[in-house]
C-alpha cells in the first residue's frame, strides 16, 4: 500500500514530459492534466516550463521549473560536472582550448588602432598565474578584495582569473562612478589592492588617504617611469601592471584554488537610489547560471565574441564566463562608443550581446533610412520584411533573394556575421524583436536576470518563434509568482496567472554585503528572493514581464502608472533617443522629458522650413515640442495605450542622459529621484502649462 506521499510523487512524475513525446508537446504548447491531490485541471506540462507544488502538501501547483530537469535544481555542467569554480572553468579551457584565440585587442602598446591582436588560452594562464602570484608576493592573502577600475580589456579578464586562481574576491568598480561611490565602494569591502588605468587613477589620488585598506595600486597601461610618486607616510605601493608580472613572474606561488561555496565576487549595484548594495556572488552562484544557460544554447570554439558592455555588470561577465566554458574567443572593443561600429566591422563577431537601448537605436536606424530612400526602395524593403517574417514565423526557410537584394547590407552593419544575438538588462519590444530577427538573419535571445540571481532566470528556448516574452526558467532556478493585491495581480487572474515574479535555487546570492537589513528586506521565511518584477506566464509557461513592482505611482484619479512600460513604448518614436515619463498622485497626467535624435529633429526642421542657431534652440521651438508630442501620440495609440498612459505634454532636451550627469546608472537605467529633481523646473512649467487648458487641478 502507497504512502500519501508516494502517491503525489507519483502523480507528478506521471505527469512530467517524457522524452518521446516533445515533439507532440511542441504541436500543443499546453496539456491539461488532472492534478491527482485534488479535483481541479491544471496546466502541467507545458512545453519550456512544469509546474510543480510548492509544498507535497498542503502547497498550490505554481512553482515552474525547466522542462529539462523539472525534478532537480541543477549546479553543474552535464558533462563536465567535475567543475565546480571560475578557477575550474578556466582550467578546463585551458586544458581543451590551449592554443586557441581568446582575448583580442586592437589597442597597439603606443596607444594607435590597428587589427585585433590575440592572446591564446594558454597565454592567459600564464599571465594570470604572475598576476595572481605577484599579488602574493604583495603580501594578499587569500580572501582578500581586489578592486578592477577599468574598462573591458584583456587585462580584465586576466586579473579576473588570477582571483579565481589565488581565491581572492574581485570587486568590479565601474569607471564611471563618481568619486564618493567608488568611496564607499572600496571602504566598504576592504580592498587591498586596486587595478586601475591612468585615467582612474586620477580619481584615486583624489581620496587616497580616504581608504586606508589599500595597500597596492596596479595601474594598467602606464610606465613605472611615468607614475607619480606617492608620500612613503601613505602606505600604498603604486607599480605598473607590468611591473607586477614580471615580479610574480619571478617569485611563482601555487594556486590557492576556491570551494564551490566561497565568495567568487561582490557585485555593487548602483541601483536608482541610495548608496551601493554588495551583491554577494558565489562560485557556485556563477558556475550554476551559466551551466543553465551552456544546456539552452550551444557555442562553438569557431565563435567570436564581442565586448564592450560593462565588465562590471553581471550581464557581460557571465557572457564572458560562458565564452570560456566553450573556448570563444573575445574580442574587445576600441572603449569609444562611437567607434564600436569600426570594431564590429573589423573583428566580424558571430555572437552579440547588446540592451534594448542600442537594438531601439538600430531599429529607428534602419527604418529612418528606409522611409527616406525613395517610394521603389520602401516598397522592395517592405515585400522583403514581411516575406521572410512570414516564413520564420511558420518556420520555413526565406528565400535567400531577400537576403542578396536587401538584408545582407544591413548585417555588414554588424560585421556580417552574427548568427545569435543577446538582449538583456530591460524588456524589448516585439516590433523591434522581430524586426532585429528578420534584418538580420540569425537567433534572437532575449532573456531575463538580475545580479542577485548571477544573471540568468529565464531565456528565450532555440527554436520559440513567439516574441514579447523573456523564455523560461533555466534549470539553476525555479520561479513563481506571488499576488500584489495593491496592483490587482493575482494568480488568478484570467487568462494568465499574473504577479510578483519570485526566484529561488542554486543561481540565488547570499545576501547584501555587510547588510542584513536590505538582504531580509528581499528573501522571505522560504528562501524566495523578491525581484520586484511583475510578470505573468503565458502559454508554454514563458515569462512576460508587465510591470515594475518599485517604480509603480498612482496619478491623481486613482490609475497606476508603470512609467518604464509607457518609456518602452515612446523609444521606438524616430523623434526620441531617451525618454523620462514622469507623474503622481497631484497631477491627473503624465508628462515627458525626451532627450531628441538630433538628425532626426533638424532633418525636420529643414522641411518645415524652420530657421534656428543651435538645437537647444530648436528644442524650445513650440512647433517642434507639438511635432514629436504628434508623433508620440501616433506611436502610443499603435500600441494601444491607455488615455491616462499618453504624456499630455514634452519637453525637449538636447543633452542625453549619461551615467556623468548622474541620470542613468552604470546599466543604462533611468535614475528617477536624480531626474525628477534634475528637470524639476521643466516638470513644473509642463504642469503649470496644462493647468491652463485643462480644468483638473495640476501641481507639482
Amino acid at each position: 500500500m502507497e504512502f500519501p506521499a508516494q502517491r503525489r510523487l507519483h502523480a507528478i512524475q506521471s505527469h512530467l514530459l517524457p522524452s518521446s513525446a516533445a515533439e507532440d508537446a511542441a504541436k500543443d504548447e499546453s496539456f491539461i492534466c488532472r492534478n491527482l491531490t485534488s479535483s481541479s485541471a491544471f496546466f502541467l506540462c507545458q512545453t519550456y516550463s512544469v509546474v510543480l507544488p510548492e509544498k507535497l502538501q498542503t502547497g498550490k501547483w505554481n512553482v515552474y521549473r525547466s522542462v529539462r530537469s523539472p525534478m532537480k535544481l541543477l549546479s553543474r555542467f552535464d558533462d563536465h560536472p567535475e567543475i565546480g569554480t571560475l578557477h575550474d572553468n578556466f582550467v578546463h579551457a585551458v586544458e581543451t582550448y590551449k592554443d586557441h584565440k581568446y582575448l583580442g585587442t586592437r589597442i597597439r602598446v603606443d596607444g594607435t588602432v590597428g587589427e585585433y591582436k590575440w592572446m591564446t588560452f594558454g597565454e592567459a594562464a600564464t599571465a594570470r598565474e604572475a598576476i595572481g602570484s605577484g599579488l602574493r608576493y604583495y603580501g594578499l592573502e587569500q580572501g582578500a578584495c581586489v578592486g578592477l577600475y577599468f574598462i573591458n580589456r584583456p587585462e580584465w579578464q586576466v586579473v579576473d582569473h588570477a582571483c579565481s586562481a589565488y581565491s581572492y574576491i574581485s570587486v568590479p568598480l565601474y569607471d564611471t562612478l563618481g568619486p564618493d561611490a567608488v568611496k564607499f565602494v572600496v571602504n566598504h569591502s576592504s580592498i587591498q589592492a586596486i587595478f586601475c588605468v591612468p585615467e582612474t587613477l586620477n580619481t584615486l589620488f583624489s581620496f587616497i588617504s580616504l581608504i586606508p585598506s589599500v595597500r597596492l595600486i596596479v595601474v594598467v597601461g602606464g610606465a613605472d617611469e611615468h607614475l607619480p610618486s606617492l608620500p612613503s607616510t601613505s602606505g600604498v605601493k603604486l607599480i605598473s601592471y607590468l611591473k607586477l608580472h614580471g615580479q610574480g613572474r619571478g617569485n611563482l606561488h601555487p594556486f590557492c584554488p576556491p570551494n564551490p561555496e566561497d565568495v567568487a565576487t561582490i557585485c555593487y549595484t548602483s541601483g536608482t537610489t541610495g548608496t551601493p548594495k554588495g551583491v554577494v556572488l558565489t562560485h557556485g552562484n556563477l558556475i550554476a547560471s551559466v551551466s543553465g544557460f551552456c544546456r539552452a544554447v550551444k557555442f562553438y570554439p569557431s565563435d567570436i565574441y564581442i565586448s564592450y558592455l560593462p565588465l562590471a555588470h553581471i550581464y557581460e561577465r557571465t557572457s564572458q564566463i560562458i565564452c570560456i566554458y566553450n573556448g570563444v574567443g573575445v574580442g574587445f572593443y576600441q572603449g569609444d562608443n562611437l567607434k564600436l561600429m569600426d570594431d564590429l566591422a573589423t573583428l566580424r563577431p558571430t555572437i552579440f550581446s547588446s540592451v534594448p537601448r542600442l537594438y531601439n537605436r538600430i531599429y529607428t536606424g534602419i527604418t529612418n533610412a528606409v522611409k527616406t530612400s525613395g517610394a521603389l526602395r520602401e516598397r522592395l524593403f517592405r515585400a522583403a520584411y514581411n516575406s521572410k517574417k512570414q516564413a520564420i514565423m511558420n518556420g520555413r526557410k526565406a528565400s535567400p533573394i531577400w537576403d542578396r537584394l536587401v538584408f545582407n547590407k544591413i548585417r555588414e552593419k554588424l560585421g556580417g556575421r552574427v548568427r545569435i544575438m543577446g538582449s538583456g538588462a530591460s524588456p524589448l519590444s516585439p516590433d523591434v524583436a522581430d524586426f532585429l530577427k528578420v534584418c538580420f538573419g540569425c537567433l534572437l535571445l532575449e532573456g531575463y536576470g538580475m545580479t542577485e540571481t548571477s544573471c540568468i532566470i529565464t531565456l528565450m528556448d532555440v527554436g520559440d518563434n513567439l516574441t514579447g516574452h523573456v523564455g523560461s526558467p533555466k534549470t539553476g532556478c525555479e520561479v513563481k509568482l506571488v499576488d500584489v493585491p495593491e496592483m490587482n495581480y493575482t494568480s488568478e487572474d484570467e487568462p494568465y496567472p499574473r504577479g510578483e515574479i519570485c526566484v529561488r535555487g542554486p543561481t540565488v546570492f547570499q545576501g547584501y554585503y555587510k547588510d542584513e537589513v536590505q538582504t531580509k528586506e528581499v528573501f522571505d521565511d522560504d528562501g524566495w528572493l523578491h525581484t520586484g518584477d511583475i510578470g505573468l506566464w503565458l502559454p508554454g509557461g514563458r515569462l512576460k514581464i508587465i510591470d515594475r513592482k518599485k517604480n509603480i505611482f498612482k496619478l491623481a484619479q486613482g490609475e497606476y502608472i508603470a512609467p518604464e512600460k509607457v518609456e518602452n513604448v515612446y523609444a521606438k518614436c524616430k523623434f526620441i533617443s531617451q525618454c523620462f515619463i514622469y507623474g503622481d498622485s497631484l497631477n491627473s497626467s503624465l508628462v515627458a522629458i525626451v532627450v531628441v535624435e538630433p538628425d532626426v529633429l533638424t532633418d525636420w526642421a529643414v522641411s518645415e522650413g524652420i530657421q534656428y542657431e543651435d538645437l537647444g534652440q530648436l528644442c524650445n521651438d513650440p512647433r517642434a515640442r507639438n511635432a514629436v508630442l504628434a508623433e508620440m501620440d501616433n506611436v502610443g495609440r499603435e500600441a494601444q495605450l491607455r488615455g491616462f498612459e499618453f504624456a499630455k505634454a514634452v519637453t525637449l532636451v538636447a543633452e542625453p542622459f549619461t551615467v556623468e550627469n548622474g541620470l542613468l546608472t552604470p546599466t543604462f537605467k533611468v535614475k528617477r529621484p536624480q531626474a525628477k529633481a534634475y528637470f524639476a523646473k521643466a516638470i513644473s512649467n509642463m504642469y503649470a502649462e496644462l493647468s491652463t487648458s485643462d480644468p483638473t487641478p495640476q501641481k507639482l
